[in-house]
C-alpha cells in the first residue's frame, strides 16, 4: 500500500515539475458555455468581433441546418451584444434552433423571452404562432423533457400556462381569443371542469364584441358545468350552475342551432336533480316529517312535470297529505 502512494506521489511531482503544452479542448465562457475548440483554433472561426458577423453565422448555420453551431452563434450575439440591433433576431434563431430539434419547451420560454426583451419585433405575431403551436402540441399530449431531452409524462398544466402566456403578451391579438378558449380545453382534459368554467367565462365576457367566440365560450362552460355535475357523486350545485348557464345561452342565441343538445342537457340534469329531491324526500316520510317531505315531492313534480317520477311524487303528497307533523 505505501508503495502505491509513493508511485502516486511521483507521478503528481512529475506532472507539476515538468510542464507540457495542453491542447485544452473545452473553454467555458459566460452566456455561452463550454465549447470545444482544438489547438490549432480552426473550430473558433465561428466566433466573430462584430454583432452583425456572428448573426450571420448563426443564419448560415442555421439555413444549413446545422442548428448546433446556431445555437452557439445565436447565444453569443445575446450574451455579449444584448442591447444591439441584432440581439433579437439572435434571441429569435435561439428559438428556431430549439424548436428543430424538438425541445419546445426551451423553444417557447427561448420566444417569450423575444416578445418580452423586444416586443415591437416585427415578426412578433408570427412567433406567437409559434408559441400557439408548441402549446398545442402540450394539450394534444407531447411529453415534458428533463433537461430537455429525457421524455417524462404528458402535461396540460404545461400547456395551459403556454396559453396563460400567450394571452398575457396579446390578450386581443390574433392569438388571444384561441389561447384563452384553450386554457379551457386543457382544464378539461385535467379533468378540473371548475377551472375550465373560469377559463371559458373570461373568454365570453373578454369577447364579448364577438358573437362567434363569446357564444363557443358560454357552450363550453356550459358542458363542462354538466361534466362537473356528473363527476364522482353527483353535484347539485354544478348542475344548477350548469341549467343556468344553457339558459342563459338560449336566451342570447336563440337561433344557434346547439339550442337542441343544451335543451336535452338541461332535461337530464332536471332529471337527476328530481332524482336525488325524491331520495331526500323518501328520507323525509321515512321520518314522519311530511311537512319537509312535502317541499320535495313538490320540488319534484315541478322539475320534470309529466313525468312517471312527477306522477309517483304527486301521489306520496296526496298520501300524507292530511297528516300532522310527527303522526
Amino acid at each position: 500500500m505505501n508503495r502505491w502512494y509513493i508511485r502516486l506521489l511521483l507521478v503528481c511531482l512529475a506532472v507539476f515539475l515538468f510542464p507540457f503544452r495542453s491542447p485544452a479542448p473545452l473553454i467555458y465562457r459566460p452566456g455561452e458555455g463550454w465549447s470545444y475548440e482544438s489547438p490549432s483554433g480552426q473550430t473558433n472561426e465561428w466566433r466573430k468581433l462584430r454583432a452583425k458577423d456572428q448573426l450571420d453565422v448563426a443564419q448560415a448555420a442555421f439555413d444549413k441546418k446545422d442548428y448546433k453551431l446556431a445555437m452557439k452563434a445565436a447565444q453569443r450575439v445575446v450574451a455579449i451584444w444584448p442591447l444591439s440591433d441584432f440581439a433579437p433576431q439572435g434571441q429569435y434563431l435561439l428559438g428556431r434552433c430549439y424548436e428543430e430539434r424538438r425541445m419546445d419547451e426551451k423553444a417557447f420560454k427561448a420566444y417569450a423571452a423575444v416578445l418580452n426583451k423586444y416586443p415591437k419585433m416585427q415578426n412578433a405575431t408570427e412567433i406567437q404562432g409559434r408559441q400557439l403551436a408548441i402549446a398545442d402540441r402540450f394539450l394534444a399530449g407531447e411529453r415534458i423533457k428533463l433537461f430537455g431531452y429525457i421524455p417524462l409524462w404528458p402535461s396540460r398544466e404545461k400547456a395551459a400556462d403556454m396559453y396563460g402566456e400567450i394571452v398575457r403578451f396579446g390578450p386581443y391579438g390574433p392569438y388571444g381569443p384561441v389561447a384563452q378558449m384553450n386554457i379551457g380545453a386543457a382544464r378539461e382534459r385535467k379533468k378540473d371542469f371548475e377551472l375550465a368554467v373560469q377559463a371559458y367565462e373570461v373568454a365570453a365576457d373578454r369577447y364579448n364584441a364577438q358573437p362567434a367566440i363569446a357564444a363557443t365560450a358560454l357552450y363550453k362552460a356550459t358542458l363542462a358545468w354538466s361534466k362537473q355535475a356528473r363527476k364522482a357523486d353527483y353535484d347539485q350545485s354544478a348542475a344548477g350552475q350548469a341549467i343556468s348557464s344553457a339558459n342563459d345561452f338560449i336566451t342570447l342565441y336563440p337561433e344557434d342551432p346547439r339550442i337542441p343538445e343544451l335543451q336535452q342537457i338541461i332535461t337530464t340534469l332536471k332529471t337527476e336533480q328530481a332524482r336525488g329531491d325524491f331520495s331526500i324526500a323518501e328520507y323525509y316520510e321515512k321520518n314522519k316529517q311530511w311537512a319537509a317531505a312535502r317541499i320535495y315531492y313538490n320540488s319534484v313534480q315541478i322539475k320534470v312535470r309529466g313525468t312517471p317520477l312527477a306522477d309517483e311524487a304527486i301521489k306520496r303528497i296526496e298520501g300524507f297529505a292530511s297528516r300532522p307533523e310527527g303522526k
